[in-house]
């Protein structure tokens, strides 16, 4: 355990190949329990034997998206009594010692929720590649006039979440793939939770964007005004709820 925390990494995984086994065996002593969720990859997941943790392995029968992935490890990780889950990738672009430091500010009380900000740290400007460096830097501008929030890495990952949190978040409007960290600070922005940065080291392996130029140009645009309903949306339940406990 971290702290008094209880910790599941969640890795949602599609088509991952044999860097998965590096990442799960790779992960931090801080974890408890980590959570593979195979999002309908064409071959089974096998990762018997592999790392120190106890791994819940769960899978789609079809592609959800990441997003997806990511919410279905958040509610295998409250099934096993987990209180924080933190995301990670499948394909090892965050760092396994960075993860106390995004749980920090959860045990400290400072933070609902953490996302890491890879574009502060020294490294990016010479490990991230020009277009995706330059892509993140827009996109983040965009997220934080939709949500309030003074992110600086709108489209980093590797967070940490009070797992507690969760039900006071739209999910059934939350998009399930590539729009989902954008929608997800939405959210909780919307609901009132706390978001705080923590500057992680980026690691780029020569591998290729799942993000095409196209869609960046026209489908994220649309995905950020959607983004104003999914906040519009939390803000309204949290107002509702907190009228509910002023009744008598």
């Amino acid at each position: 355990m971290f702290g008094h925390m209880k910790v599941a990494v969640v890795i949602p995984a599609f088509e991952p190949g044999e860097g998965l086994k590096e990442v799960v065996a790779q992960v931090h002593e801080s974890v408890d329990m980590v959570v593979i969720v195979d999002d309908g990859s064409r071959q089974p997941l096998c990762l018997e034997g592999v790392g120190q943790r106890p791994i819940r392995l769960v899978r789609h029968e079809r592609n959800l998206g990441v997003g997806a992935a990511i919410l279905r490890g958040y509610q295998e990780a409250i099934m096993l009594e987990c209180d924080v889950a933190v995301v990670m990738a499948a394909d090892g672009q965050m760092d396994p010692a960075d993860t106390p430091a995004l749980l920090a500010p959860l045990l400290d009380g400072k933070a609902d929720y953490v996302k890491g900000d890879r574009l502060s740290h020294p490294a990016c400007r010479f490990d991230m590649p020009r277009v995706r460096r330059f892509g993140n830097y827009c996109l983040t501008f965009l997220t934080r006039l939709m949500t309030g929030l003074k992110v600086t890495d709108s489209q980093c990952g590797y967070t940490a979440l009070w797992l507690k949190q969760l039900g006071r978040l739209p999910l059934d409007w939350i998009y399930p793939r590539y729009g989902f960290p954008n929608d997800m600070l939405a959210a909780m922005a919307g609901a009132g939770l706390r978001v705080v940065d923590v500057t992680v080291r980026p690691i780029y392996r020569g591998e290729k964007s799942g993000i095409h130029c196209a869609v960046a140009a026209l489908v994220y645009p649309l995905i950020l005004l959607r983004g104003l309903i999914v906040r519009w949306i939390a803000w309204w339940r949290r107002r509702r709820a907190e009228a509910n406990l002023a009744t008598p």
